[in-house]
């Protein structure tokens, strides 16, 4: 009797075939890919597919406030030092202005040099920008951006919290509870993760279908000039930070592919903070520090979001044939520094910091948002995906100054 021997090549083909279809990563592309499709041969029908996207958007943010809380206070609490919470603290938001104001002054950099305004603005689409130029004269108020930023108000309470667990007499049992309560909405977020597919392809299939790929043809040098000055920062300024630290940025790119997929479908860096956060633990980063950075990041580490700003307001600037001497460009960095703090968390608040700088100089014409109204959605993902890199390699930074990082994880295998 003949027994057939297995074929090596044909085993490892279909472990290879097995891995590919049961990658997450995998079908969050393919979702992509058919959100593009749908979008640019369907649009009528793509646009109906936004709800997929806000829907799967609105799932996810009921985990972030729980995952936020729970972090921070298992974190704090089992920390036993109060005053390294306060030292995490100003090293993150220190580490954040620094790195901030660098994205800045490159995005200037760069809209100066390559002068992507100098255009013929008659070609352009104009859009209705009114609805943020109406709001444009408001100072901005720390107080309004405290309220309209959830994430913000968790981590303040679950700061306030995590202090006040450590003088409970009851501290132990607490903690207890709270770690099964985490390890229930951990496993829930596993789960529904599952359909982050299905939130990808609804967002890029409305972005496409809604705003079409014709649209980018008349701003293509300013799309280029953004994408270009991203990739810049996060190559080289994230990259050189990372490489005193002796880590590549590459293997930290291709241990959070999937946040960075996701990211790229829904245009929403809060899609992929909860999962952000589990990977980070599991690569090494201290409960503590991915609890306190994170979440603060999200408000104040917006690198992708002041490269897009910086650049809009020259762009803006150079469509009008407006000069700004040495000290106006300093002064728009100045601005911006403060203002596009504000841009989290609300949608449309870039447009509305955008509104405010432009309005503070009284120089460049603020109406000239309008232009960029038709191509903001597929700069949307530049900036995202670009502040999730920046608060993620401020996390390892911070853990590593701390001397909290355990031992670099990145094999995809162990997640």
């Amino acid at each position: 009797m003949n027994t057939a021997t297995p074929n090596p090549s044909s085993q490892s083909k279909k472990n290879l075939f097995r891995t590919v279809v049961t990658n997450l990563t995998f079908w969050v592309l393919i979702a992509i890919i058919c959100g593009i499709l749908l979008g640019h041969f369907s649009p009528a029908n793509s646009v109906k597919m936004e709800f997929l996207g806000k829907k799967f958007i609105q799932l996810i943010s009921l985990f972030i406030g729980p995952i936020i809380f729970l972090t921070i206070v298992l974190g704090i609490s089992g920390m036993g030092n109060l005053k390294k919470v306060g030292r995490i603290g100003v090293k993150a938001l220190t580490y954040f202005e620094v790195v901030s104001t660098v994205a800045l002054a490159i995005g200037v950099a760069v809209a100066y040099i390559f002068k992507p305004g100098k255009i013929d603005k008659s070609g352009l689409t104009f859009g209705d920008a009114s609805q943020y130029t109406n709001g444009a004269a408001k100072d901005f108020s720390w107080l309004q951006f405290f309220l309209s930023n959830f994430t913000l108000q968790v981590l303040l309470a679950a700061i306030i919290c995590g202090i006040a667990l450590n003088f409970y007499q009851k501290r132990e049992q607490t903690i207890l509870v709270l770690e099964r309560f985490s390890k229930v909405v951990f496993f829930c977020l596993k789960y529904v993760m599952y359909l982050a597919p299905i939130g990808a392809f609804g967002g890029m299939a409305y972005t496409i279908g809604k705003f079409g790929l014709a649209t980018l043809i008349p701003l293509g040098k300013l799309m280029l000039c953004v994408y270009l000055t991203m990739a810049l920062f996060v190559f080289f300024v994230l990259g050189s930070i990372l490489r005193y630290y002796k880590i590549n940025i590459l293997s930290i790119l291709k241990y959070i592919k999937e946040e960075l997929l996701l990211v790229l479908g829904t245009s929403s860096s809060e899609a992929a903070l909860p999962s952000i956060m589990v990977k980070l633990e599991r690569m090494g980063c201290s409960k503590s520090v991915v609890g306190l950075v994170i979440p603060t990041g999200y408000s104040f580490n917006l690198d992708g979001t002041s490269i897009y700003l910086s650049m809009s307001v020259l762009f803006i600037a150079q469509l009008y044939d407006v000069h700004l001497s040495f000290f106006e460009i300093m002064t728009v960095i100045g601005i911006l520094m403060i203002t596009s703090k504000g841009a989290a968390g609300v949608t449309g608040s870039g447009f509305i910091v955008l509104a405010s700088t432009l309005t503070a100089l009284h120089k460049i014409p603020v109406e000239g948002l309008a232009f960029l109204l038709g191509v903001d959605k597929f700069m949307s993902e530049a900036r995202a995906i670009t502040n999730l890199i920046g608060n993620t390699v401020a996390t390892i930074i911070i853990s590593k100054t701390e001397r909290d990082f355990t031992e670099l994880n990145l094999d995809p295998v162990s997640e």
